[in-house]
């Protein structure tokens, strides 16, 4: 009897071990499979490092926000970051093999990582699902020559086409309905080094002259940090315009620009690319930037019900607003599950991109549909439409398209003539 009861006391110790094998196994791999982790490529260091920052924490609200309700599929996600730094091809090349050399990645994602888009050759070659929301004309040109070769890339950003044709045009709108003042149609471009700013300021060059426009001085910095723009700005003072744009993305960059201006501002209107959006302008540039002109191309439409929303969410959670890219990768983890959910597999990375390719959905920066022959957003008044601001005493209002206007344009308040 005492050798029965200790085998079966053996047995019964033997039996809990089992159990606890049993559910060893099969519990952890099955949790840590139960990950999908989105990467981010963003520029997490150097010159667009506000950037960088806001594109993490745009997809990080959406995640918590999804994971909060439960994931998708059975799977929650988690954000991994990979630093971009200045841009250049060694930095995204190294943030993209660290990243994609985990096989609990189910996609990528990003503002811009690079000037020239270059990654997305890199993520065709993974079927890496790989959403953008910047350089428009870069992905066209490499997507638009074999868009099936790309059948996981897309972009929330539409061309790019509107940059270079419309401020000139509402120029001429604004002034025949009195709200500015023209008096030599002169025009200064200023330009930085790289395909976007590049791209937009050739656009520019061709765009004015066809409304009766001279352009007066024609410029190009290094890309990268800009400290002295003081010689550039004496040839400007020398030919006052009626218009200064400059269009180095930059907001450190812009916001230096517009601080040397100021020390001896000419009667011109000024435009500046992109940097303005971003919340750290107005905080370099604090009253300097009232007056100040510049537009987007998939920005936040802050007169839409999404928009607000995400908005308000961003605020409760970083005590700051959020510019375009706190806006748009919000909105890029949530077209990703939505795509994961039809599919119900974060492995069938193909079929999730195939998926994203579909979306037809209402966002922050307006009805996101994707064109299959460029893979980028349809742009126009009902899809995405170019939207133009003017900063007035901290405050963006909104002055273009009217349906969405929160305010009208003024002369900006240097101007005393």
């Amino acid at each position: 009897m005492r050798r029965t009861g200790k085998a079966a006391t053996r047995l019964g110790l033997m039996a809990l071990l089992l159990l606890a094998v049993v559910l060893t196994i099969g519990t952890v791999p099955a949790q840590a499979a139960k990950v999908v982790k989105i990467g981010v490529l963003a520029p997490m260091t150097g010159g667009a490092s506000a950037d960088g920052e806001e594109m993490v924490r745009g997809a990080k609200l959406a995640a918590e926000e999804l994971n909060k309700a439960g994931g998708v599929k059975g799977y929650t996600f988690e954000v991994v970051a990979g630093d971009t730094k200045d841009q250049v091809p060694d930095a995204v090349t190294s943030a993209f093999k660290k990243i994609s050399s985990d096989p609990a990645v189910g996609c990528m994602m990003t503002g811009y990582a690079s000037p020239t888009n270059f990654e997305i050759n890199l993520m065709a070659e993974i079927n890496m699902p790989y959403l953008i929301s910047a350089n428009s004309a870069q992905t066209l040109a490499i997507i638009g020559k074999a868009p099936d070769k790309y059948p996981t890339v897309w972009s929330l950003t539409p061309s790019y086409d509107a940059y270079e044709t419309e401020l000139p045009r509402l120029l001429e709108i604004w002034a025949k309905e009195g709200k500015i003042t023209l008096k030599n149609r002169k025009v200064a471009i200023v330009t930085s080094d790289n395909p976007y700013s590049k791209t937009i300021s050739e656009g520019l060059k061709k765009s004015f002259p066809k409304h009766g426009w001279e352009v007066v001085v024609d410029e190009m910095v290094p890309f990268g940090e800009v400290h002295d723009w003081r010689a550039i700005i004496s040839k400007i003072r020398k030919n006052p315009p009626d218009m200064i744009v400059n269009t180095d993305y930059m907001p450190g960059n812009e916001a230096t620009f517009v601080d040397q201006f100021m020390s001896d501002p000419t009667d011109s209107l000024m435009f500046l690319q992109y940097g303005p959006s971003v919340p750290e302008f107005i905080e370099l540039t604090q009253d300097n930037s009232t007056g100040i002109l510049y537009n987007l191309l998939g920005g936040a439409i802050m007169a839409s019900t999404p928009a607000q929303e995400v908005d308000k969410k961003f605020k409760e959670a970083y005590g700051v607003e959020p510019g375009s890219y706190g806006h748009s990768l919000y909105w890029q983890v949530r077209l990703y599950a939505e795509a994961l959910e039809k599919v119900g597999d974060p492995a069938k990375r193909l079929e999730i991109g195939q998926a994203l390719g579909k979306t037809d959905k209402e966002i922050s920066s307006g009805r996101t549909v994707f064109d299959p022959k460029t893979h980028l957003a349809i742009q126009g008044d009902d899809y995405v439409p170019i939207q133009f601001f003017q900063i007035w005493k901290g405050k963006r209002v909104q002055v273009w398209p009217p349906k969405f206007a929160s305010g009208e344009v003024k002369m900006a308040p240097w101007i005393k003539n």
